[in-house]
């Protein structure tokens, strides 16, 4: 059984949030801890140790720092190994192959892989535990005394495996106190079925397309087909992980929760760095607290600058994964920020918007080529297609595509500037359509479960990591 179930998915919502309206407040923190135990242990009944284990030692960590307040020793050592526990976990079960494989293939050495399976979202629930230890010996939250209610924030169903990111402080008020009424239980609805749009009848659409280009042999790969796919998988990874937030910002709002944002229509953006403004927002708010300003951040020249800008992305490259691809994603980012910032920051502030755009659009498109294709040379053979190495600029394959997938093309690229939203909500101002409303939000509900039905193809692309 694996989380993208319809049927465990579709039976396991409705359950779970009639038992939490039925019990009264004080046992709501209890209810969610456990749904997330069982949500978790659907797709990892093993692993699960693993989540309790890393909420456990950050929860001890926690109250040995609020009993020995006055000795910073004590405090620091607490810290220590609540952060170190943490990284080992994910060392051990992310990265410890990764680096066996590199040893053996660099110093022709036969160590001994034992291949552990990667615990699905473990980059998400050690860095969503790990903050809480350290903005508490920050001093910038006050300690959890309940276990079950820090239990409850680390393991939240809605975001516990894809995000978003959920600070302690962000929520820490709603677990001592919460209200749930109608309008946000009808927003959270609202959100949710929106957020499961985007990622059925979208993400899985041109993700099809994707993936039947990415198995096809680059070096005979037309440039136009080579284009339509790395395009589909741009708006399939926007879709499929904007589409999971959405999804969980809705349940944490039926919840009585409000959960940072995540995506702000990222595509649209005039620059890479204000791309990675309004991309993964959480992470790269997670990244930028508890490493980039810990190093310094802008603040003592340009030298240090720099070296603070490739350590976080070097670091956000292998959060992403234990490959080269993502270790060279990570950099060719961090290469694209320096150079933004020192080299062509003027002239990026003079060119047209339209200009900006292409250019950002073009970077990001080769960054996705990048990260999705794990083999360098492979990656180049790509890239080389994409320019037209192969000799050809379209094939009957090409034309079979625009028939097949060029409505959906068009469709999810107006969709992911956020256009139809707006022109919805001005032609809807201060007009009440809730009929309509809840029609759309029906019909699309229905069109979803019809999908999921019969589909055998519903990835999650950030459950990987």
């Amino acid at each position: 059984m694996v989380f993208s179930e319809p049927v465990f998915m579709f039976m396991f919502l409705p359950v779970t949030l009639l038992v939490y309206y039925a019990v009264p407040f004080r046992l709501k923190n209890a209810v969610l801890f456990l749904s997330g135990l069982l949500f978790y242990s659907w797709g990892e009944p093993v692993y699960v140790l693993i989540m309790i284990l890393s909420t456990l030692i950050d929860y001890l960590a926690g109250r040995i720092m609020d009993k020995f307040e006055a000795n910073k020793k004590i405090r620091k050592a607490a810290l220590i190994v609540s952060v170190v526990m943490n990284l080992s976990l994910l060392g051990l079960f992310k990265y410890s192959g990764f680096f066996i494989d590199s040893l053996n293939s660099a110093f022709g050495i036969s160590l001994y892989n034992p291949n552990l399976p990667l615990p699905i979202g473990i980059s998400f629930f050690t860095f969503q535990s790990m903050s809480y230890t350290i903005d508490l010996y920050r001093k910038n939250i006050t300690v959890q005394k309940s276990f079950v209610k820090f239990a409850a924030f680390v393991t939240m169903f809605p975001q516990i495996v894809a995000g978003p990111i959920v600070l302690y402080n962000d929520i820490s008020k709603e677990l001592e106190e919460r209200k749930i009424d109608f309008n946000a239980l009808s927003d959270g609805i609202s959100t949710f079925i929106c957020g499961l749009c985007k990622k059925v009848l979208i993400a899985n659409s041109v993700g099809e397309l994707w993936t039947t280009v990415k198995e096809t042999d680059y070096s005979t790969l037309p440039a136009a087909t080579a284009w339509l796919g790395i395009i589909a998988f741009t708006l399939q990874i926007y879709f499929d992980f904007s589409g999971y937030s959405d999804m969980a910002i809705g349940l944490g709002k039926m919840l009585g929760f409000k959960f940072p944002e995540n995506f702000d229509y990222p595509y649209n953006s005039k620059s890479v760095s204000e791309f990675w403004r309004r991309w993964h927002m959480t992470l790269g708010g997670w990244f930028k607290s508890y490493v980039y300003f810990p190093l310094g951040g802008s603040k003592n020249g340009k030298g240090k600058t720099i070296r603070n800008l490739l350590i976080v992305w070097f670091l956000t490259g292998m959060w992403h994964g234990a490959s080269w691809n993502f270790i060279i994603w990570g950099i060719y980012y961090g290469i694209i920020l320096i150079l933004e910032k020192f080299v062509f920051a003027s002239v990026i502030k003079k060119l047209p918007s339209a200009v900006t755009r292409i250019y950002t659009l073009f970077a990001v498109i080769i960054g996705w080529v990048i990260f999705e294709i794990t083999s360098p040379a492979s990656e180049l053979g790509y890239i080389r297609a994409m320019f037209g190495f192969s000799g050809a600029f379209s094939d009957t394959f090409t034309i079979n595509i625009l028939h097949n997938y060029s409505i959906i093309l068009i469709i999810a690229a107006i969709t992911a500037t956020g256009l139809p939203l707006k022109l919805w909500k001005k032609i809807t101002s201060g007009k009440k359509l809730d009929g309509i409303c809840i029609a759309g939000e029906a019909a699309g509900m229905a069109a979803c479960i019809a999908y999921l039905v019969d589909a055998t193809y519903n990835p999650f692309l950030y459950f990987n990591f």
